[in-house]
């Protein structure tokens, strides 16, 4: 049996000073999200970002929320709307930044873009342009972990979409044959690209779903960043303590379109201004406010220190190097097999 100390996930304490503070520490997280897309959107407008780009606006609280039950050992498995959850696992907005710009100093090297960042020294696989790629990925970290009995955890966030896809069907169905330390996060914001949810599933209710697999299975609502925290903690303690897999359906929105490329014409201007009065950032705000937690000095401090956060990120990203001409081929291989690295 491993020996090895799994270091303890990040607990709100239970006094109240504490309790306050852990607070302000989901909100300056969740607004970190926000404020990065949001110049994202500025970026790529002027294309100083490229390519595809999709954004997390609406859904902070699920990334936020889910990482406070993760240890540093444990590992996350992304999609390409992953910037949110890449913030959360602590990968610097610096390097996020770089990489969206192609430069070397990205945490994939500029190689990757906005749709594949990694940074394995935070235990952050990917980022996955396929709908659904990372599922199997995930099954195989867990199932390494069980095979070398280190109590671990892989979190793997995925949507709507990639539900309906055959990766997530054969991961759950192994993930519950084997018992793999895998927590399934589906991020139900109710459209797989332009498609809702009702247009092509029969059961909507999708952890209904899941637990047809013999997991268990529950909804939360992932436009609270507390009830996430909850229910991902439970989840999380289960599955380290040998009880299997789990599945969270997070039942979310996305306030902007699927991509930068996408006109969002099949959503009802109405259903979007709905959800936004949910918005899980100034929901909890507000929370805090009535109950005297914060103040309209303190937000504006916040604020101005992820603005400047932020702006450090896109000033080293402009100045960061271009990966040099001779590296092009470095790390790719040959059609006989051999690295050129």
């Amino acid at each position: 049996m491993s020996t090895t100390r799994t270091p303890r996930a990040r607990r709100p304490a239970s006094r109240p000073g504490r309790a306050v503070a852990h607070r302000l520490d989901l909100l300056e997280s969740m607004l970190r999200v926000r404020r990065f897309e949001e110049r994202c959107v500025e970026l790529y407008s002027a294309a100083r970002i490229r390519g595809f780009m999709h954004l997390y606006i609406g859904e902070e609280a699920v990334a936020v929320g889910v990482s406070q039950a993760l240890t540093d050992d444990d590992a996350v498995v992304s999609t390409y709307r992953e910037h949110g959850h890449a913030l959360a696992r602590g990968v610097p907005a610096e390097a996020i930044m770089a990489e969206m710009f192609g430069k070397a100093t990205g945490c994939s090297g500029g190689r990757g873009g906005s749709m594949h960042l990694f940074d394995a020294g935070r235990r952050f696989y990917g980022g996955n342009a396929i709908v659904g790629g990372g599922l199997p990925l995930a099954a195989g970290l867990a199932l390494a972990d069980r095979m070398t009995d280190r109590k671990r955890v892989t979190c793997c966030f995925f949507g709507d979409g990639a539900f309906a896809e055959g990766e997530f069907h054969e991961t759950a169905n192994l993930a519950a044959l084997w018992g793999l330390p895998l927590l399934l996060v589906c991020e139900n914001n109710l459209y797989a690209m332009g498609t809702a949810l009702a247009r092509h599933q029969a059961q909507t209710d999708l952890a209904l779903r899941a637990a047809g697999y013999g997991m268990v299975s529950w909804a939360v609502d992932g436009m609270d960043v507390l009830a996430v925290e909850d229910a991902a903690r439970r989840a999380a303690e289960a599955v380290r303590s040998g009880a299997g897999p789990h599945f969270l359906e997070m039942r979310t929105f996305r306030f902007r379109a699927h991509s930068m490329y996408d006109s969002d014409r099949y959503r009802d201007k109405a259903e979007i201004e709905h959800w936004k009065e949910r918005d899980p950032v100034e929901g909890l705000a507000r929370r805090m406010r009535k109950a005297e937690e914060l103040s309209d000095e303190a937000r504006t401090v916040l604020e101005d220190r992820l603005v400047a956060e932020i702006d450090g990120a896109v000033e080293a990203a402009e100045q960061a190097p271009e990966e040099p001409v001779e590296d092009l081929l470095k790390y790719v291989t040959s059609p006989e097999g051999a690295s050129r690295s």
